[in-house]
């Protein structure tokens, strides 16, 4: 949809879609009010089919999946070995085939995972993405959704799996347009994590809110649920995600990875870093807000500084 007048291209990752159309907090406040559309179709879209694809993902996932009734939206995650956070899936069952979106550009590295531990079990997997695009309509929305299309329902609103050919179309009957800023303001009051965003290369389940949204832990057995299940069981994880309130009064967002510190003690020294910022968004409603992953035992009343920006940080994972 970025040949839509006024569309704005986003950056890194989300430069596949528009950022906004030319009104972030109009955008925001029709999501919030349960319409407009959200173009998504530049993230993977990963399909299986087979008798076995419940039972054989149930394996490889750490959601209990083998027993997934039709049409009931889960989410996912592919450990390493070690337990730290390699894919998050976003699934749903429609009786004859397992459809997940996932981040942009990680789809070709999830089907090679896939096809590798396929062993004798009948399964086939197969990378959608040129032919399928992912819509999202706010919770609330009356849009009509296409007879025959994929959707997955949840609190946060419906995901659908359109055909590729019919994106603008649908698009066009079914707006206003929001763009990615307006959705992922919204995800930040959410606390609902993002990979490659609230994640690094050490990210375990624990640390962002995961194991409640996408770990089972009473299933058989995946790569890294060791991990998982020694921290749940025996300790806590060395990082959480907390919730900031920016000071408003500064013109730029500090952007992913700056530096989030203890704020300056009486004397005025700096304080030391407890961690980074992961996403930061202008929301119609609270202002400057972000996430961030910090130490776990920063105290929960502390004040931070985000770069040069003071915040005020609420709690999503418990310390």
């Amino acid at each position: 949809m970025l040949a839509t007048p006024g569309a704005v291209a986003g950056e890194g990752p989300d430069e596949g879609v528009a950022a906004h159309y030319g009104d972030l907090f109009r955008e925001q406040r029709a999501l919030a009010d349960g319409s407009g559309l959200v173009d998504l179709s530049h993230r993977g879209v990963v399909t299986v089919t087979g008798d076995d694809r419940l039972a054989w993902l149930h394996l490889l996932l750490t959601q209990h999946v083998s027993e997934l009734p039709a049409h009931r939206a889960t989410e996912a995650l592919v450990l390493s070995a070690h337990g730290h956070v390699e894919h998050a899936l976003y699934l749903v069952d429609d009786s004859t085939t397992t459809w997940a979106h996932v981040e942009p550009g990680t789809q070709g590295e999830l089907v090679a995972y896939l096809e590798s531990m396929k062993f004798f079990y009948r399964v086939e997997v197969a990378d959608r993405t040129a032919d399928t695009a992912v819509v999202h309509l706010p919770a609330g929305s009356i849009a009509e959704v296409p007879e025959g299309v994929a959707v997955r329902e949840t609190p946060y609103g419906r995901d659908l799996f359109l055909p590729r050919a019919d994106l603008a179309e649908y698009a066009r009957g079914h707006g206003p347009l929001a763009g990615l800023l307006a959705y992922e303001a919204l995800r930040v009051e959410d606390h609902r994590p993002r990979l490659g965003f609230e994640t690094d290369h050490r990210t375990i389940p624990h640390e962002v809110g995961w194991i409640e949204t996408a770990v089972h832990l009473e299933k058989g057995c995946y790569r890294g649920q060791e991990t998982v299940a020694r921290v749940q069981n025996l300790g806590k994880p060395p990082r959480r995600l907390v919730f900031l309130h920016l000071d408003g009064s500064e013109v730029h967002l500090p952007g992913h990875g700056t530096p989030v510190r203890l704020a300056p003690g009486p004397d005025g020294a700096e304080g030391r870093q407890v961690g980074f910022l992961t996403t930061s968004a202008r929301h119609h409603e609270l202002g400057p807000i972000a996430l961030a992953l910090v130490k776990r035992n920063v105290p929960v009343d502390a004040p931070l500084v985000a770069g040069d920006t003071a915040a005020a940080q609420e709690t999503v994972v418990e310390p």
